[in-house]
């Protein structure tokens, strides 16, 4: 009679859910306090539910972002946990003491700017931030210092690297007194010479598009 044969039987991945990573961010900076006191995890808190628009990566990792950064928490045992590859790769680039030159900010502002997902955490990070109440708060605690604006020259980087409508509904949740700020850098950025454009010479098909007719030459696309 032949031995039964045993099939090595795989114990399922851990499930790490948003909620899962909410709940993680809350317990890790429990203790911790920001510059003016007060809890740590309602910053961290705050950047993961601004990025509720995204995907549950770039969400986990907002949630996530300063786990690296301020706590014992190592690659590997997020990883035992069940934090996926890509948002451990988007917290470990938002993590400053990780970068070449931590003591460089804007060139890892830079760094960050490579990465679209992890551009996204960083501008929710900023953008929290800079709050008036928090910004107004800091000058008052500290009348003899010259006001912060490294988070100020780091904003045009982060916005030049992802699409405009992801940046605002990113400030539209967390930060919406910046949105008049990013509209004035569009406006800046926008070199268009309104007053000597021509309408004249209007490309071809724009006729049939202004009227709501299709050129003959193109169809529409197939949607899945």
């Amino acid at each position: 009679m032949s031995e039964p044969e045993f099939t090595e039987v795989r114990a399922p991945q851990p499930s790490f859910t948003v909620e899962t990573a909410k709940i993680l961010a809350e317990v890790a900076h429990n203790r911790q306090k920001d510059k003016l006191k007060r809890p740590y995890r309602e910053h961290v808190i705050a950047v993961g539910d601004a990025l509720a628009d995204f995907d549950d990566d770039i969400r986990i990792a907002g949630y996530l972002h300063d786990i690296a950064e301020d706590t014992p928490m190592t690659r590997q045992a997020l990883l035992d946990m069940g934090v996926s590859e890509h948002a451990v790769d988007i917290i470990e680039r938002v993590t400053k003491r990780l970068h070449e030159n931590p003591d460089d900010y804007q060139a890892g502002i830079r760094y960050i700017a490579e990465d679209h997902d992890a551009t996204l955490v960083k501008i929710a990070d900023n953008a929290h931030n800079s709050l008036p109440e928090r910004v107004r708060a800091l000058a008052e605690k500290w009348p003899d210092k010259p006001p912060v604006t490294r988070y100020d020259d780091a904003r045009p980087v982060l916005y030049a690297a992802v699409p405009v409508e992801e940046t605002r509904k990113i400030l539209a949740r967390i930060n919406p007194w910046l949105l008049d700020e990013l509209d004035d850098l569009l406006d800046e950025a926008d070199d268009t010479d309104y007053e000597n454009l021509s309408y004249d010479a209007a490309p071809a098909g724009a006729a049939e598009v202004a009227s709501g007719e299709t050129p003959a030459d193109e169809t529409e696309p197939a949607r899945d």
